[in-house]
């Protein structure tokens, strides 16, 4: 004999997954009236839409920058979907935040630490797949990243479409301030690196060839020796760190000065020791 599914059973199914409610009540008849198990089959058909949306890409969703209260770590996530409807949706602004105050809360080092932490009785893992079979729609942490330092200052740009985090080796006010109108810098200049000599070296011979290619195809440089070309493209390559290495950019709310002069104009001990920046798109 089937188990009679009620209204009420629909409906708490449904308040506390989420769920649609042709689903609820299709997990229950599945599941033969049981709770615990109905909660299993969604989350199964959870599994199962996540992995029919593997070839869709989310380039929509919500960046979350926070620090802890000591604001010596901070955290930056991007929960990704695939329609600005869903982003811009309070509910799933909110599931963001709270993936980031879980990641405080346990200390989480890392994106697979993360999604394997507990939320409320199953693993954010778990959670996400619930949100899939809610809206419909792909849904995952696309980018999670953690910094520790003496202070760590956090910056969100625009409705939650960039995060950037920047760690300090001064712990002040005046310190942490700085390091968000550092981020700021950051996330409109989108830097390489901190300075010239923390360029990856992937980074600088991928320059490196692009300068090279350019000059050989200058007329003006037909028939010129390899050791010109070389110096030539000595010089660009500085020009490129100049303008893509974070401290020696010009500071975008003084011009007249670098960033590197202007972190120095704050206090002469304070350097920037890391940065992450974390966008949609």
């Amino acid at each position: 004999m089937s188990a009679t599914i009620t209204a009420s059973d629909i409906n708490k199914l449904r308040q506390a997954t989420g769920a649609g409610m042709m689903d609820c009540r299709k997990a229950l008849t599945e599941s033969g009236g049981d709770f615990d198990a109905a909660i299993d089959w969604l989350r199964k058909q959870g599994q199962k839409v996540a992995a029919k949306r593997q070839d869709r890409e989310a380039k929509e969703g919500a960046v979350i920058a926070k620090t802890t209260a000591d604001q010596k770590s901070g955290f930056v996530l991007c929960l990704a979907c695939e329609t600005d409807f869903v982003a811009k949706n309070a509910d799933f602004v909110a599931f963001a935040q709270s993936l980031i105050d879980l990641a405080i809360a346990k200390n989480v080092k890392n994106l697979e630490e993360l999604n394997a932490a507990p939320y409320e009785s199953i693993t954010v893992a778990d959670k996400i797949n619930e949100q899939v079979a809610k809206v419909g729609e792909k849904i995952g942490i696309t980018r999670f990243e953690r910094i520790d330092a003496p202070a760590v200052a956090a910056y969100i740009h625009g409705a939650n479409r960039m995060g950037v985090l920047v760690g300090l080796t001064v712990h002040s006010e005046a310190a942490l301030q700085a390091g968000r109108d550092v981020a700021m810098q950051i996330a409109a200049m989108n830097p390489v690196a901190i300075d010239p000599e923390s360029v990856s070296a992937d980074v600088i011979e991928r320059e490196k060839a692009i300068v090279v290619e350019q000059i050989k195809q200058d007329p003006k440089m037909a028939g010129k020796p390899d050791e010109m070309i070389e110096k030539i493209a000595a010089g660009k390559l500085n020009a490129f760190f100049k303008e893509s290495t974070l401290l020696a950019q010009a500071y975008v709310k003084d011009s007249s000065k670098s960033v590197a002069e202007y972190l120095k104009s704050v206090d002469a001990q304070l350097k920037v020791t890391a940065f992450q920046r974390v966008a949609l798109g």
